[in-house]
């Protein structure tokens, strides 16, 4: 059956909550539709009307979608291909259509409820894909902040930071200081509240001096001059869409549509975890459908759901789902004012993005990753290696990624070692959509076959070698569990990854209620 929408109450905290999103949407939006390649208005599009439809059938309360570093760096990735020019009209219409691509099929998935699809990319490569994006995009950001302007023609990232880098000469300090500056105001900001709207009060600050220095389009014209400078309009219905363009962007369209769910998912997954809550994965896949087709009748790109700014939600006190309606609502209220952006430096975009995208980068998750297993921690390198190597044609790494996956399945099943005296159960292998059933039956053979254990002892599950336990591998540890505990003995976990026990414990409690 097709996923069944409910409609909350709204909250005043959901108007407080939404309103704290927005002031920090409005600018993310202008600096990620320049990530993507479109002209600043695009993103204050694509945060508008698609917020309200998310908000109205998505499961989360807490998640906020729209646009994200992310889902812009794959949008530019998949346009490339396309041969127009960034921010022309023929751009926009095949950006617009790309979300049409993402949003159907979205939305059919979650209607034939094949949420669990959101998980076909393993956790090992979904952390070597964001931490390789993360480079990537903070190379594209590099030349923004230190005032450097690198030749036409160039588009790989890495070699554009380099250019940037080496270039001392043409450095601007009033750039670097506006970056540095803004940087302190978005990390520093959250030290003194984590509410504190670093990223508005450093767009504020930075058109202010943009205004009294006036250096130039050079420095002070972030996103000036046609058809880039931001009109002040309202979006309006765009159905002329590039239908011819349809197999040029499929690729990148058909890893939007899964790898751009995966993250947001993983967010709403982990707070409904935390907070002991019921979440729908193929309704939350609908909502994203809905939300990226409204995205394509209003001429937008594709969106998803951001960390940060889930974050930000459920810390300001979000009560249901009417905090994304909200935040859309905002921004459309704040449309005929966005001209006063367009006085934005350049530098100011540049240390947002880069400012949004340190959360993607995973130091001390790759490192924990290497010391539980060597194997998955190189097949999570390499997908990072192949994402900063192949941009920005980055949806290639995905792909990679995933053969590389099947390999690592077939070259190192998964498996659940048992002990010599029979008390301790080690699982190893890649566990992942495609691998959940069969750790669920090694699991269950290895509790069920008593061999040499000694029945007075607890019977330990060692996750040493796992570098993180979803839902399905949860549910499975939790039957093991309970086919433990019906035979007289108890399971109890070692080693385990962060968050793996509470997982369990929740589903232990499902299914010790049958339901």
């Amino acid at each position: 059956m097709p996923p069944v929408f409910t409609f909350p109450r709204p909250q005043m905290a959901d108007v407080v909550a939404g309103i704290s999103v927005g002031l920090v949407l409005i600018p993310q939006s202008v600096a990620y539709a320049d990530l993507a390649g479109m002209p600043a208005q695009i993103g204050l599009f694509a945060s508008a009307f698609p917020l309200i439809v998310f908000s109205l059938f998505a499961s989360s309360p807490y998640l906020q979608s729209g646009p994200t570093a992310v889902s812009s760096l794959l949008t530019f990735s998949a346009l490339a291909s396309t041969g127009y020019g960034e921010s022309t009209e023929d751009y926009v219409r095949a950006g617009a259509l790309l979300a049409l691509f993402v949003g159907v099929l979205r939305l059919a998935m979650g209607l034939l409820k094949l949420g669990r699809v959101a998980f076909l990319v393993a956790e090992p490569i979904m952390i070597g894909f964001t931490s390789g994006a993360a480079v990537v995009i903070a190379s594209t950001q590099l030349q923004k902040m230190l005032g450097v302007t690198t030749p036409e023609g160039m588009t790989q990232p890495l070699s554009r930071a380099v250019y940037a880098l080496t270039h001392v000469g043409e450095w601007q300090v009033l750039s670097i200081l506006v970056a540095v500056v803004t940087l302190v105001l978005m990390l520093g900001g959250k030290r003194l509240h984590p509410l504190f709207p670093g990223v508005l009060v450093a767009v504020i600050m930075g058109v202010i001096f943009s205004k009294a220095v006036d250096l130039g389009n050079r420095f002070n014209r972030a996103v000036a001059g046609d058809p880039n400078e931001i009109p002040g309009s309202f979006p309006t219905l765009q159905l002329d869409l590039p239908w011819g363009d349809i197999f040029t962007i499929f690729a990148g369209g058909l890893v939007i549509a899964i790898v751009g769910f995966a993250e947001p998912s993983a967010i709403a997954r982990t707070y409904a975890n935390e907070e002991r809550q019921e979440w729908d994965a193929s309704q939350e896949f609908a909502a994203s459908g809905l939300a990226n087709v409204t995205s394509a009748v209003f001429g937008t790109y594709p969106i998803g759901g951001s960390f940060s700014r889930s974050s930000l939600n459920r810390l300001a006190g979000a009560q249901t789902r009417w905090a994304g309606a909200v935040t859309g609502l905002m921004v459309l209220a704040a449309l005929p004012f966005a001209p006063l952006l367009n006085e934005l430096p350049n530098a100011v975009l540049g240390a947002i993005v880069i400012g949004a995208v340190i959360s993607l980068l995973k130091p001390k998750r790759l490192m924990a990753m290497w010391l539980r297993s060597k194997s998955l921690a190189a097949l999570s390198y390499m997908t990072l290696i192949f994402t900063v190597v192949l941009a920005p044609d980055v949806y290639w790494a995905i792909a990679i990624g995933l053969c590389l996956g099947v390999v690592h399945g077939l070259l190192r099943p998964v498996r659940v070692d048992v002990s010599v005296d029979g008390n301790e159960l080690t699982p190893a292998g890649l566990i992942w959509l495609a691998s959940n059933k069969k750790f669920g039956e090694a699991l269950r053979s290895a509790v069920s076959n008593p061999g040499t254990r000694n029945n007075d002892d607890p019977l330990r599950l060692n996750l040493a070698n796992i570098t993180t336990v979803d839902s399905d591998m949860a549910e499975a540890i939790a039957i093991a569990s309970l086919q433990t505990s019906a035979a007289g003995g108890r399971l109890t976990m070692i080693n385990a990854p962060e968050g793996a026990e509470q997982l369990i414990d929740q589903n232990l409690e499902r299914l010790s209620a049958g339901s």
